[in-house]
Formats: C-alpha cells, structure tokens, sequence
C-alpha cells in the first residue's frame, strides 16, 4: 500500500486461530473473517520476511509467497513487484501465428541469468518464443519443476524475481516471447502444507496419482490459480502460459473462467497466448479462450513412425502410424472419439480448427524426460528420417515446438532429476522405476533397476544441455539444417499462416504422406515427405508450383516423379 502498510491475508477455513511472524519481529494476531479468510494490516517494508503461525503450533510459508528466503518450508519475503523498472515498456507481444517455441529448462541452463547470454542464439536460430519449463519454488535445489509447492514464488535456485524480470526484459529486447509452464493440476509431494490449514482446497474423497484432487468448484481455489496466472502476465509480462495436463483438472468451467479473466485483465493492445496440455483432445476448449493445443497425437504418430516403438501409449499409434500421419495434418487431432487401446473414447471433432491450433514437436520434455533412460531422437531414429520429419515440424502451418539442444543434434540426456532425501527418495525412485513395468524392457525389479536414480546429483548433471558455443562438426550440421528450415517459414510462409486452412492429406506409401494447405494469402502449400524405405510415386499436385525445398531428392526422382525414402519436397503454388 501507498502508507507503507502490507495486507497478509491467509484462507484457513480449518483453522481456529492464524498469527503472522515477522522474522525477528514477534508476533501478530490476524483478524478472522468471512468464509475463513484471515487477514492483517502491518507496516513493513519490501523484502520483510514473515511466515503464518496456525492454531498456535504450525509455522507455514504463505502459499502465495512471492519469494521464499530460503526453501520452501521457511519464511516467506514481501515483494514490490513495482519496483523494477522496465527497459521494453512498449512490448505489446507478437501475434499467435508468428510463433516458435524452444522449451527450455532453466536450472540445466544454470539459471535465469545464463538463459540471457543465450538469447542471441535462439534469436538468430530463428526461434520467436521461450516456453519455460515450471519456475515455480520446490523442494531441495533441483527438480524437473512438476513438483512445485509455490507457484507464485520462482525458486530459488533459479535466481531472483527481478533477475526472471531481467530475463523477460532482454528476451523482449530480441523480439522473443516468453511463455511459463503452469502446473495447475497438483501440488508437489514436498513442502505442501494447505492441507494443515485448508483441507477444503482438495477432495479427499477423490484420489489422483499426486494425492487428493484440488477442488476447483471452490471460488477461494479458482481465484488461487487465477490471481497466479494474472501475476505472471502483469507482474512478470510474460506473452503466455503453457497449461500443464488440464485432464487433470477435470472441470472445464474452471479453465474457462481463467481465460476468460485472463483476457479482461489485459490491455487490448496485449497479444497473450494461452496453450493447453490436455490428453482429453477437448477441442471445445481451443474455441473458447485457448490459442492451442499441445498435439500429442502428433507427436506419438511421428515417433512410431521414426522409431517402430509400439508399446505402452505407442500402442494406439503403432496401426495404420500413415493414415493417423495424415489424419492429423488434415484434421489435428487422431483421436476425435475413437476408442483408444483401453476401449476408451477419447477425443472431439477438431477439423474445423486452424492449423495454429495444435503444437506439433518431435521431442520435449514429457517424451523424452518420461523415457527410462532418457534418450533423445538423435539416438533413436534414422538420421534421415528424423530430418525428413523435421522439414515436415518446421514448415506445417501448425505451430512447431523444439526442446533445449534439439536444433544442434544433441544426444545428451534429459532425466528425471528430483532432489528428495529418506523415505520420500525412496518412494520417488521406485515409483518412477515401476511407472516402466509396462514395456517388455522392464518387466522385472532386477531390469528396472538399471533405470536412473532422480535424486542422484549425477542424473541432473547428465542431463545438463551441451551448450552452442562448444559444437562439433555433426553437430553445426544440425544447426545450419534447423536455422535454414526456419528462414524459409519466415520469408516465405509466414504472411499465409493466420489464416491458412488444410486442403487435405492422404497415404503415399508405408511412411509417405502428401499433406496440403491453402495459405491465407492464397498460395497452397504443399509437404510430401518418405519417413518409409521405399520409394514412392509423387502425385501431380505434389509438383506443382515453386520448390521451397528438398531433401535427398534428386532431378532424375523429379523426372519420374518419384519420392525416396527418407526424402521431403515442399512446394509453393501460387494463387490463380
């Protein structure tokens, strides 16, 4: 407040009495309100550090600390989000269609500040967008960040709030977005106390893997979550949020009701981009208030097609992995109500939707982080296959997404990593091992124990990325293939992408697919790639018009009309 004073309000409906501790400054009694609200006027500065006291026994942080001192079980720090002061004032974002994120995670980078000396690099690669992995404060000094108990605080191993205001800065200063995973659907199992002072905030009677699930039909908990992403959208001047697993949620109202929020407490002249995680392919959501979609359906066709991998959740791509191919460049989603291995419906209607609609990628953090040993395509694909599907990731209209290293080749690892210790370290490393019982690979205790410990300092140094300034030959290769696919979708693709539409796909051959688009400036855009063996016959539509580019196609495969394996022809015809 302008007086100096500070509002500390808690809601602890299951509590009878709440104190607020200032470190090194007593006690103070907070006056008890409506609907378990309990609040306190006092006069402190910015930086004081404090903590509530329930029912006279528990010293909690504020489940809305904005920083934590130290960890997650201490005191909580008072924040003046106005303080900083803002070099790009007149960032008003970029438009939806323009974007191309490179997921990264911030602690293997080694923190908010070494993010920023590598911002020229996505720059000149070509990327638009920084979507960064959960920076929410956790237990101990590393973790993935789905563990989060926090989520208005950003941990501390990062760095500090304004060091992440420095880094939205200067990533602004170089026309790039910047996009916050949000972990909306559970809490980690590590410094979580609401349930001491707010049993409320979850059903206990319905059990989830993480514990019992957040109860979203409570307004004081849609306005947690709500008042959280507003922060990171005012506050911090992100562009976007990535919603982590919204199935999760199960309660479409509440999502809804953020968007909605989301949109009304932002400037007009604010481009913001909000963009679901949600294995349910609700399409309903994508025309009410959400930009996109991750498309897994995508990503799990394209990795069958690459690796022949056909267990566990592969299994429901591993038939017909072609027609699904097409399927989804046609329409987005594979699944739109069919049932999946389980006899599950899964899915809506999605071929009314623009291709920006749907977040295609080849890797990220879930499917190569959720791998036993965590290996990256680099080690698992073809080469030439992998790059045909990447001319196909690149310049598809739908909205492309690389993780951290993928633009240089790189076959370092990417683990799971926590940092717990006794018996929640040991229930971490068996759970993560038994999550693996399903492939044939570990369907024994001796086998999966060849599966990486999470809490060994040595996982997340394994995982750490090998960073641009050190590249080797292969490597460069890479680089130069990635940043050349990315300046033909600028120059050439990009003024058609807001409002191109699918003019269809269909089978060429085992692993072929002819995929085209109607771009909004009128050319059509035409993709063909060979993931197969084989070679395959090119229709004539496939041939017509400028040749943006090819791989590993020769004039005489043009005169015959033929498509190698391992090949891609994309093609630009103009308007008649």
């Amino acid at each position: 407040m302008a007086d100096g004073r500070v509002r500390f309000a808690l809601w602890a409906p299951s509590s009878r009495q709440v104190e607020l501790e200032l470190q090194g400054g007593g006690l103070h009694p907070m006056q008890a309100q409506d609907e378990g609200w309990f609040v306190a006027l006092i006069e402190c500065p910015a930086d004081t550090a404090y903590r509530y006291r329930i029912d006279g026994q528990w010293p909690v942080p504020d489940p809305a600390s904005r920083r934590q001192v130290e960890d997650v079980h201490g005191f909580s720090q008072v924040i003046d989000h106005s303080a900083y002061i803002w070099h790009q004032r007149d960032w008003n974002g970029r438009p939806w269609h323009e974007t191309v994120l490179y997921e990264l995670h911030v602690g293997l980078f080694g923190g908010f500040q070494q993010v920023i000396e590598h911002l020229p690099h996505l720059a000149d690669l070509g990327v638009t967008a920084l979507q960064l992995m959960p920076l929410n404060a956790f237990s101990g000094t590393r973790n993935w960040g789905y563990d989060g108990v926090l989520p208005f605080a950003p941990a501390n191993a990062y760095g500090t709030p304004d060091e992440l205001k420095q880094l939205i800065d200067s990533a602004h200063a170089y026309g790039l977005m910047v996009f916050v995973d949000v972990v909306y659907n559970h809490f980690g199992p590590d410094g979580n106390y609401l349930g001491v002072y707010a049993r409320q905030f979850f059903h206990e009677e319905r059990i989830t893997p993480w514990g019992a699930a957040i109860d979203f039909s409570r307004p004081q908990v849609r306005d947690f979550f709500c008042e959280n992403a507003l922060m990171w959208l005012l506050d911090y001047r992100v562009d976007g949020l990535r919603l982590d697993a919204v199935h999760a949620i199960d309660d479409d109202d509440f999502l809804k009701e953020l968007a909605a929020r989301v949109r009304s407490a932002l400037p007009q002249q604010r481009q913001v981009h909000l963009v679901l995680e949600n294995e349910h392919n609700a399409a309903h959501l994508l025309r009410d208030g959400f930009d996109a979609q991750w498309n897994d359906d995508g990503h799990n066709t394209l990795h069958a097609l690459l690796t022949f991998e056909n267990e566990s959740y592969y299994a429901d791509y591993a038939q017909a992995p072609t027609r699904k191919l097409a399927t989804c460049l046609e329409q987005g989603f594979v699944y739109q109500g069919q049932a999946n291995r389980h006899g599950q419906p899964r899915g809506e209607p999605s071929a009314d939707l623009p291709p920006h609609a749907f977040v295609l990628f080849l890797q990220n953090h879930d499917q190569v982080g959720n791998r036993a040993f965590g290996e990256r395509l680099t080690l698992l694909a073809d080469v030439d296959a992998l790059k045909a599907a990447t001319v196909l990731l690149l310049l598809c209209p739908m909205v492309p997404l690389l993780f951290m290293g993928e633009e240089w080749g790189s076959k370092r690892p990417f683990l799971f990593f926590t940092d717990y210790h006794d018996e929640l370290a040991n229930a971490v490393r068996e759970g993560r091992r038994n999550e693996f019982a399903d492939f044939s690979q570990f369907n024994s205790p001796h086998s999966r124990e060849a599966i990486a410990d999470p809490n060994a300092e040595a996982s997340f140094q394994r995982s750490q990325a090998d960073l641009a300034p050190a590249l080797e030959p292969e490597q460069r290769e890479w680089l130069a293939f990635y940043r050349g696919l990315l300046q033909v979708r600028h120059s050439r693709l990009l003024p058609g992408l807001e409002q191109a539409r699918s003019l269809g796909a269909q089978v060429l051959g085992d692993g072929a697919v002819l995929a085209r688009w109607r771009l909004g400036n009128g050319p059509a855009l035409s993709i063909a790639i060979n993931l197969g063996t084989s070679a395959v016959s090119l229709p004539a539509e496939a041939m017509h018009g400028e040749r943006l580019y090819i791989l590993r196609i020769d004039d005489a495969d043009l005169r015959q009309a033929q498509l190698p394996p391992r090949s891609a022809l994309v093609t630009l015809e103009p308007a008649r």
